[in-house]
């Protein structure tokens, strides 16, 4: 596994819009509907937008209906899983293993074979397109 990113919270405040860092930094939610990934079908890897690390695979991207970037795995050692009891609710928060940034929640209501949904904020995703760098 990568070695971890540790910076400051000036640090990236710095680096991230204030938009994305609410959302990867103070775990805040962007609206439904709203990002730009949610009905995206580009073919590529889904990466953190901190840090870079590398995520999802674009083949395990489906649309849930809920209005944010739905997938059904995750790249090998490329998330950490935190019990989320934040707003009344028992969730399953999803962070880069590498930055430790937010980046959504898990659900068991996803497809088949996994019946996992990662339910991720756009703003927390950058994508590297098949055949480009970035």
């Amino acid at each position: 596994m990568n070695q971890k990113i540790l910076k400051t919270e000036d640090e990236w405040k710095k680096e991230l819009t204030l938009e994305q860092y609410k959302v990867l930094r103070e775990k805040d939610t962007e609206a439904p509907f709203s990002g730009k990934f949610y009905l995206s079908k580009e073919k590529g890897v889904y990466k953190c937008a901190a840090c870079g690390n590398e995520l999802f695979s674009s083949d395990t991207k489906f649309d849930s209906g809920t209005g944010w970037p739905s997938f059904c795995d995750v790249l090998p050692g490329a998330v950490e899983l935190k019990t989320d009891t934040s707003h009344g609710m028992q969730r399953t928060e999803v962070l880069c293993a590498k930055c430790g940034s937010h980046l959504g929640h898990l659900f068991d209501d996803g497809p088949k074979p996994t019946s996992k949904r990662y339910c991720i904020n756009s703003l927390s995703l950058g994508i590297k397109k098949n055949n480009t760098a970035d």
